[in-house]
């Protein structure tokens, strides 16, 4: 496809230093690509991150205040007095923290620091989940049928619920990360958990305000990537499968999603494109819908930030997201493909938690003992770890992000086994175990899954370990199998370590654009 020349370096507006106000594993990833691009990265820390690996890549590192985050990450004033200090022009925000909180883009206009990530306004439109609706449903936007007012009252719900039947989803409406949130199956639940979600709303996020919703069984995760630039065009990079979640929280995520074929990805796409415009949304962002059980597809929210699972959409694409945010913030305008992007190949994310899944994935700080990530083709780690390190309990739990990638969906899911039974860690609990259960687990496999998934697997009775590594490693050799190189890995392996290795790549690394910004 022919496109106009990128102009040279010298010509593209792009800042000299950025200063990073996150830690853990999407700091590094932002030093990474900061790097490539010739920008001097600037790390904060925290008193409990003075040795973290963040802070050892950055060309400066600032002390930003104690432990707890509210006197750290989350203070505005002391990563502002250290962008100063530093002389960044620009602060990327990650995701968490200060990712999605407007006043603190507005801080950073006021003192004349590029903000990379949508300005203030937007994400006010956005961080009312009420107002929000509102604003995509007159977008035509489809939305859950739902509740919502000011005066939201348990008698109210119970009436509204009467006639749209239940179960019924209490969400908070300034929340997100599925606080202040409760299912109610039967009316005689509602008082209790209306309480409930009111009060972790209020602590979470200083309102209390709640709506109700249809709770929709048996239903998908499902979200779309979008970048808008500031000459108001726009570009969808297609969706990632996000449901399996423990807690509202995502635990494994895919591109494409096993359930959305070309003609459904190109609606999303207008849906998601569509609701950025509605709120005059800037830089990336992921549009969320929800897919209930007979297919249809329903806006849940737009999150105004880079998400945690932002490498598989990389891995299918050749776009670097972060380079792309950095580019549209410095005021570059995106290179828009003259026809719909698609997906190259799959792609799949396990997010490593030093959580303990037997304990209802319970936190689990402590020092890291032994740390060997995996790796090889079609393989990638982003971690913000190293061998010695403490995990803290003041933050969060992910350790690292193990990407696997394939020219198909069992390719990736095989390459993805065999990355999990190499890695290593040892001294605290993680969710490695559990990674290994999913990748050799039939429904998985077969892309049977939705956001009760992993309840459904929990409840079932645990194989020994040895059976969950064998299963986990038998996925591992299907796609192996397939080349001369596999077999002769196959054959060199330890059966009962199932340690098995990769030959050359499958052609899986060739055939993306050279320039990554060059979204066609």
């Amino acid at each position: 496809m022919a496109r106009a020349p990128r102009p040279p370096a010298s010509q593209s507006p792009m800042f000299r230093k950025i200063l990073i106000a996150n830690r853990g594993e999407i700091a590094v990833r932002v030093i990474r690509t900061c790097r490539r691009l010739g920008i001097s990265p600037v790390a904060v820390f925290s008193e409990a991150d003075r040795h973290a690996l963040h802070v050892r890549m950055a060309d400066a590192a600032l002390a930003i205040g104690p432990a707890p985050a509210a006197r750290s990450y989350l203070n505005i004033e002391a990563v502002l007095s250290a962008a100063r200090q530093s002389g960044a022009e620009a602060i990327h925000p990650g995701y968490g923290f200060l990712a999605e909180n407007p006043e603190f883009a507005r801080a950073c206009s006021d003192a004349g620091i590029v903000f990379i990530g949508p300005d203030a306004s937007a994400m006010r439109k956005l961080g009312n989940k009420v107002a929000a609706r509102k604003r995509m449903a007159a977008a035509g936007v489809p939305v859950v049928p739902g509740l919502s007012g000011s005066r939201l009252t348990v008698s109210r719900i119970r009436d509204w619920a009467k006639r749209a039947g239940y179960p019924v989803l209490l969400k908070a409406a300034a929340g997100g990360g599925g606080r202040g949130m409760r299912i109610v199956r039967s009316p005689e639940e509602l008082a209790d958990a209306f309480a409930a979600a009111r009060s972790e709303a209020l602590s979470a996020f200083g309102d209390g305000t709640v709506f109700a919703e249809r709770y929709l069984e048996e239903s998908r995760h499902i979200e779309v990537q979008v970048l808008m630039d500031r000459q108001g065009r726009g570009v969808s990079l297609g969706e990632r499968e996000c449901s399996i979640q423990r807690r509202h929280q995502k635990l494994v995520e895919e591109t494409p999603s096993p359930v959305v074929d070309e003609r459904i990805r190109r609606r999303l796409g207008s849906y998601a494109l569509k609701a950025c415009r509605a709120a005059r949304y800037l830089n990336a962002g992921t549009v969320e819908f929800i897919r209930d059980a007979r297919g249809r597809f329903y806006f849940l929210e737009i999150n105004a930030r880079l998400q945690v699972e932002h490498p598989i959409t990389e891995a299918v694409t050749g776009v670097d997201l972060v380079e792309s945010q950095i580019r549209i913030a410095a005021g570059a305008p995106l290179d828009l493909p003259s026809r719909p992007l698609r997906p190259r190949g799959w792609a799949l994310e396990c997010r490593i938690q030093a959580e303990d899944p037997a304990q209802d994935f319970r936190p689990s700080p402590g020092k890291i003992l032994l740390y060997r990530p995996s790796s090889g083709p079609g393989v990638r780690v982003d971690s913000g770890v190293t061998e010695g390190d403490e995990v803290s309990l003041h933050y969060d739990s992910l350790l690292a992000k193990l990407i696997a990638s394939g020219r198909n969906r069992e390719e990736a899911i095989g390459r993805m086994a065999q990355a999990l039974s190499e890695f290593r860690i040892a001294g605290i609990p993680t969710t490695l175990a559990f990674h290994r259960r999913v990748m050799g687990d039939p429904a998985f496999r077969t892309g049977g899954i939705d956001t009760g998934y992993v309840r459904r697997l929990l409840a079932q009775p645990e194989r020994e370990p040895e059976a969950e590594a064998q299963a986990a490693a038998l996925v591992a050799a299907a796609h192996l199998r397939t080349t001369a190189a596999g077999r002769r890995s196959l054959e060199a392996a330890a059966a009962p370590d199932f340690r098995l290795r990769a030959g050359r790549g499958t052609g899986w690394e060739r055939g993306f654009p050279r320039d990554p910004w060059r979204l066609g």
